[in-house]
């Protein structure tokens, strides 16, 4: 089964089968399925072909349909409006958002360019990674 440029796998139920989407959760297919007007129990590869364009539909219109709450992408950076990124566009808005704190050099930008923890770790003993840190032995 392939909706929204994702292969979803049609032997688990529809809620289940959803969720192999990236951006969307339980929670957020089981809300999609009941929109469409789909038995959220079904089998994804024995629903007919309107039932599937309902579930497109659904997922099209995912961001006026739940509460703002729910939305994975509140007050977007570029247009100012609350939307749930879900499939590939998930990547790009990451990418473009780490690319714009890059830019603007805050300091989480800072922390993604060289590598370090961004959200307040300690780093004193933790996440040493690539070189060994300490002694090293005399080679013989």
């Amino acid at each position: 089964m392939r909706i929204a440029n994702t292969d979803l796998k049609g032997k688990k139920c529809v809620q289940l089968s959803l969720t192999g989407m990236p951006g969307i959760g339980r929670r957020m297919a089981m809300i999609i399925s009941k929109k469409a007007g789909v038995d959220p129990r079904a089998t994804m590869g024995y629903l007919a072909d309107n039932e599937i364009e309902r579930i497109k539909e659904e997922l099209d219109r995912i961001s006026e349909t739940v509460p703002k709450w729910m939305l994975n992408r509140k007050r977007d950076p570029v247009t100012g409006k609350d939307v749930h990124v879900s499939g590939a566009d998930i990547a790009v808005s990451l990418r473009e958002d780490l690319n714009m704190m890059r830019k603007i050099r805050c300091y989480k930008g800072i922390r993604h360019e060289r590598g370090l923890r961004v959200r307040g770790q300690r780093t004193k003993s933790t996440g040493r990674r690539g070189a060994v840190v300490g002694v090293s032995r005399k080679k013989r």
